[in-house]
């Protein structure tokens, strides 16, 4: 029997909800993605309510709210308290995304789903990892190897790759195959053969256009409604697809041309953010700044604001502003689209597909809508009567408070009056200020009692005295013996100070202007008015979004030739179209459940634990594969301790035949040769060195995906030339 999986989906199944998933390997449970859409309803997070004390690790693949938006909410209210782990970028921009999406509902609501603490508080389980770093998994889950891999579509984008017991099961959802400006092309095709892979089916119905093309599309979009005397609106997300957006604007303008502005709260701190991760992006990125040392985010022509004023300032003269939200729920974008949909000559460009139920979805609808009703809101200081009315509010609660402490105070003394009385003890102490000293004495492993409000001689008492400890320290050579336990506390608080690291503070990580919204503690309320906008203004949409589309998405799948396949995150209609196309065109198991719907994806192969005897291994000679050592080895499977294990042979095994290991690349051969001095080139498939001799490469075509055993052939005759190519060949390979 092979490693127990199971995969259950909380959300985001049949449909295109927020991605969250529930993955139990031999009983370690993960749950992979916590994600929320940008409407905050609790009621989608019913499904994971139920399952999230349970959780043992939380694995985070990308760093927006369809992927880790219920984050803090589920750490606060829900029970969550497993440790997460993320690359830093998804760290970091996943943090901006949710203070981001705080700022923007507490300024126009009575948000109280969570606070800027309850994110901090939820981001500090953050453990970060690089990609390609195997991170082993500890207690319950020893044996367990989890490790990031690049994904495409945002800013440190993960697929995650758990192993256990040399069986891997893969979680990759939102990848994307084509490398972009800023990014890197997943990682996927590198995996063959894994156990389980976990995949989304979002645009299985969706092909994409040239990308070079459609760059030039969106700039001569752009240039059309700036000529006409128009604005553009842009609505965007926080700190994800808006940096490529952002790279490409700045790469296609020139001086003079209609300004540009980036608005969300946190915009500043996002570039800084990004301009540090040049090694999570396009290898190009890290190539060009070795040699001229310029950093790409050093926008040229994006102004980065985080208020309206400057626009204010410019009226309607023409102007392009990426605006958060990109669901037009709440932010910069929802009161910019209603001050720009009167007039016909703006433009509003969606360059993702809006989350459902959002103002956005209803835009992209086909025709659009005329008019839609919009909430508008704000939050304004208090003045007159009500301000009046809240003092006295804030001054009553005040003296309840006081009133309810002093009771306590009263109630305490007399508890300790009583207690004197019996025991003839010769002072009261206040019992408040006891309790605090000698909380605050054992963080020194000390005993120290402190009078603060002096003492009171009851009738009994015959002469008071300061309370005494008589030292019992022990002692050895060295001097007084220290229990390390009572520095525990010190060192756990110099931890969380280096791991929240420089710039990690409150200050650092809101825009100036956010963090004296938030530290001004004038009384305020939130007025609100329903009102039609008339949708007079232009409306287009570019897919931006940064994922494989469908007919990618097939052939990744082919490559990768998992034994079993789960398909989550799509509508009904291209989850169903993706389950038929691989059940068709291969071997595969497809599964795509339900929401709630538990699926057992066990592998089918038998797997068994040894063990290496020291004599055997004393006898091994390994050599060096990459990050591997790799040996031949001939041995007997035996019992000890009802555990198995290799023994040496009993009698002299048989010789075996020589064994290549290595995967060979004709294409890097070829440059092998050429800079051997060899005349080659590629002519039908095949490589042709020198005159007389032709290499080829045979698949078994009856594995799927090119994961099958694969041949070099040497074709010519038996001559000089053949002994030195093959010689050369033997050379890419190791031999045992």
């Amino acid at each position: 029997m092979g490693t127990s999986v199971q995969v259950t989906p909380l959300s985001g199944a049949y449909g295109e909800g927020p991605l969250c998933y529930l993955l139990a390997v031999d009983g370690f449970r993960f749950l992979l993605d916590c994600g929320w859409t940008d409407l905050f309803d609790t009621s989608q997070l019913q499904p994971l309510a139920k399952v999230a004390p349970t959780i043992d690790a939380v694995l985070l693949s990308h760093p927006d709210t369809m992927h880790l938006g219920a984050l803090p909410y589920a750490m606060k209210h829900l029970g969550l308290s497993a440790p997460v782990y993320a690359t830093e970028p998804v760290f970091r921009l996943g943090l901006l995304t949710m203070y981001d999406h705080f700022l923007s509902r507490w300024q126009v609501s009575d948000f109280d789903l969570f606070t800027l603490d309850d994110i901090d508080a939820a981001f500090q389980n953050v453990v970060r990892l690089k990609y390609q770093q195997n991170y082993l998994l500890n207690d319950k889950g020893e044996g367990i190897v989890i490790a990031p891999y690049v994904a495409g579509h945002l800013l440190g984008g993960t697929v995650w790759k758990i192993t256990k017991d040399g069986e891997d099961v893969v979680y990759a959802v939102d990848f994307n195959h084509r490398k972009e400006w800023h990014l890197n092309c997943t990682a996927l095709r590198t995996f063959a053969r894994p156990a389980v892979l976990i995949t989304d089916a979002y645009n299985a119905l969706n092909n994409q256009v040239y990308k070079r093309q459609q760059d030039q599309d969106f700039i001569d979009t752009l240039v059309k409604v700036l000529a006409r005397g128009g604005s553009v609106l842009l609505p965007v997300d926080t700190a994800g697809r808006v940096l490529e957006i952002l790279f490409i604007l700045d790469k296609y303008w020139t001086e003079g041309m209609a300004p540009i502005y980036f608005l969300t709260n946190v915009s500043t701190s996002t570039i800084d953010y990004v301009k540090s991760f040049l090694e999570w992006m396009n290898d190009s990125f890290s190539k060009s700044f070795e040699q001229d040392r310029k950093n790409p985010f050093l926008l040229k022509y994006v102004t980065l604001i985080i208020n309206k004023d400057e626009l204010e300032k410019l009226g309607d003269s023409p102007k392009i502003v990426l605006a958060s939200m990109a669901s037009l729920e709440a932010g910069f974008s929802h009161d910019i689209f209603v001050e720009m949909a009167n007039e016909a000559k703006n433009l509003v460009l969606f360059t993702e597909k809006g989350q459902f139920g959002t103002l956005a979805r209803m835009l992209q609808v086909d025709p659009p809508p005329k008019a839609v009703k919009v909430t508008m809101s704000k939050r304004i200081p208090l003045v007159g009567d009500e301000l009046k009315a809240y003092e006295e509010e804030q001054e009553r609660i005040k003296k309840e408070e006081a009133l309810k402490a002093s009771v306590i105070k009263e109630e305490e003394l007399k508890v300790s009056h009583g207690l004197n009385a019996n025991t003839s003890d010769p002072m009261i102490i206040d019992a408040s200020s006891s309790r605090k000293s000698s909380n605050a004495g054992s963080h020194f492993g000390g005993n120290i009692d402190i009078l603060i409000d002096g003492f009171v001689p009851p009738p009994t008492s015959v002469a008071p005295m300061f309370p005494f400890f008589e030292s019992t320290a022990e002692w050895d050579d060295f001097g007084e013996v220290i229990n390390p336990d009572d520095y525990m506390m010190k060192q756990e608080e110099m931890d969380n100070n280096l791991m929240l690291g420089p710039g990690d503070g409150l200050d650092n990580k809101i825009d100036d202007g956010s963090a004296r919204m938030l530290l001004d503690s004038t009384p305020s309320k939130v007025i609100s008015n329903e009102m039609t906008v008339q949708v007079k203004c232009s409306l287009a949409y570019m897919d931006f979004e940064g994922r494989a589309d469908g007919r990618s998405v097939k052939s990744v799948i082919a490559h990768v030739a998992p034994l079993k396949l789960v398909l989550v995150h799509g509508s009904a209609e291209a989850t169903e179209h993706l389950k038929l196309h691989c059940a068709k065109n291969s071997d595969l198991h497809v599964y795509a459940p339900q929401i709630e719907e538990t699926i057992d994806v066990t592998s089918d192969l038998c797997a068994y634990k040894v063990q290496l005897s020291e004599k055997l291994m004393s006898n091994i000679i390994s050599k060096k594969l990459g990050e591997h050592e790799i040996a031949w080895l001939d041995a007997e499977v035996g019992k000890e301790d009802e555990k198995l294990i290799l023994l040496p042979p009993s009698s002299t095994p048989p010789p075996h035949k020589s064994v290549l290991v290595g995967d060979l690349k004709l294409a890097d051969f070829k440059q092998f040769l050429a800079n051997k001095g060899w005349q080659v080139e590629f002519a039908g498939g095949a490589l042709r060195c020198g005159e007389y001799i032709t290499v080829r490469k045979i698949g078994d075509s009856s594995q799927k995906g090119g994961a099958g055993s694969q041949q070099i052939v040497i074709e010519g005759p038996l001559c000089e030339d053949y002994y030195k190519i093959r010689e050369l060949l033997y050379s890419q390979f190791y031999l045992l």
